[in-house]
């Protein structure tokens, strides 16, 4: 019973307005692409810092922290005064949110999606 209502409300949105069925979808689509994008760094970073990564053993100098780089071989340690907030702190995250949904969407337009449905009207 469940599964026919669904059914025939989801056929009678569809035929309502596809429009709206695409917008929702490449919504969707996009707010995903920039989940992943947005929160792939921060994984990277914490994986990195993790006890049991390599990079996060200390440094041989006193008051310094270890920066993790490419290759676990490499130690690069710093002051630890170098590190502190900044005003750029605010800005970065909503300007590379902004990039990578420009980017999502340049390339959804690059794949030709609605070349077929433009064609057609």
């Amino acid at each position: 019973m469940t599964l026919s209502l669904f059914n025939s409300l989801l056929h009678r949105l569809t035929s309502l307005s596809p429009p709206l069925l695409y917008a929702a979808t490449w919504t969707t689509i996009l707010t995903m692409t920039v989940a992943v994008a947005s929160i792939s760094p921060e994984i990277a970073f914490v994986s990195a810092i993790s006890p049991a990564s390599a990079f996060s053993r200390r440094c041989g100098a006193p008051d310094s922290v270890r920066v993790p780089i490419d290759s676990p071989a490499e130690i690069f340690c710093f002051p630890a005064h170098m590190f502190r907030r900044s005003k750029l702190d605010l800005m970065v995250p909503p300007v590379f949110a902004a990039v990578i949904v420009a980017g999502s969407a340049f390339a959804v337009r690059a794949l030709g999606l609605w070349e077929a449905d433009e064609e057609i009207s």
